[in-house]
């Protein structure tokens, strides 16, 4: 019993589970709505913490465990990351080659589909961008998620219904 507990911290197993998790933890992070760098280093702190404790974690719980970790840390950091969100989502083009109605019209539509993602529920956020951006399947989001294939489904339903309302009236 005592060698499946600490079979995770050695080096060769860590690195395996690194390299098997390290990319998917940080998509869902910036799923979740972290820019890229935050998501980074969310992601790498949530392996930090895995490595810190790898004694009381076993191996085949690993990805569950980062799961877990890296949400908490995004959390912890939400109200922050909204914070600069605005910030960024209020400064000006300076691209001078564009007509100032297609920077209109562009940031009108980028609004209505930021705002659209963004209503949906996160579980439906969640499916939805595993599916369109990270491409995977139902049946692999759903075994991330721990979900059934049947609820990946439904979430991606009302998720593609809520932005065909919202976005499609263009």
């Amino acid at each position: 019993m005592q060698h499946k507990k600490k079979s995770i911290c050695e080096s060769i197993h860590f690195k395996t589970i690194f390299n098997e998790f390290f990319s998917v933890i940080k998509n869902y992070l910036y799923y979740k709505g972290c820019d890229s760098n935050q998501a980074e280093d969310i992601a790498q702190e949530a392996f930090v913490t895995l490595w810190n404790n790898c004694g009381k974690v076993k191996y085949d719980q690993a990805q569950y465990y980062l799961k877990r970790i890296a949400n908490n840390n995004f959390l912890n950091v939400l109200k922050h990351e909204k914070v600069v969100l605005n910030y960024n989502k209020q400064k000006v083009s300076d691209l001078d080659h564009k007509s100032p109605e297609f920077l209109l019209e562009e940031k009108e539509f980028m609004k209505r589909l930021q705002d659209a993602i963004a209503d949906l529920s996160d579980k439906e956020r969640e499916v939805f961008l595993l599916n369109r951006i990270d491409k995977k399947t139902y049946k692999e989001i759903a075994a991330f998620l721990g979900i059934s294939v049947k609820a990946v489904e439904k979430r991606m339903h009302n998720a593609l219904k809520k932005l065909k309302d919202k976005v499609g009236k263009l």
